[in-house]
């Protein structure tokens, strides 16, 4: 069951570039959101979600997870910037409809850096994930 079903007041990004449709899961430690490609995504191409919109899912997993626990603490949603992709690996490209399940774990955050563990399934199999640096900026 989702926590939330209206993704907007938890991440800076708005349509056509969101890339995240539910909070399934959130606490301390990360969150779990869930998304469905839809045919007239700007990243769908030949019927399937390219690169640049997995690797934007997960980031918007963690700015969910970040503005989540920011309202829960009525604080407002700041905005983050991707520093650094590292070990990035995509074995699967997902097609229109499929419903990808994306974990983000937070492994260290220093300051206004997060390293972010990130895994996205579909269909019960692990089809990308990679380790990501995330700025927040200062309000």
């Amino acid at each position: 069951m989702s926590i939330a079903t209206d993704i907007l007041p938890f991440i800076p990004q708005r349509p056509p570039f969101v890339m995240v449709d539910t909070i399934e899961a959130c606490d301390e430690a990360g969150a779990t959101t869930t998304f469905t490609v839809r045919e007239d995504n700007i990243f769908v191409e030949n019927d399937l979600l390219q690169e640049p919109a997995l690797i934007e899912n997960i980031a918007q997993t963690a700015a969910a997870h970040n503005g989540f626990m920011c309202l829960k603490d009525n604080k407002p949603v700041p905005v983050g910037f991707i520093g650094a992709v590292q070990s990035l690996k995509i074995d699967k490209l997902p097609k229109i409809s499929d419903v990808l399940s994306t974990s983000i774990t937070i492994k260290n955050q220093i300051f206004n850096a997060t390293i972010i563990q990130g895994q996205i399934t579909c269909n019960g199999e692990e089809i990308a994930g990679c380790e990501m640096k995330i700025f927040i900026s200062e309000q």
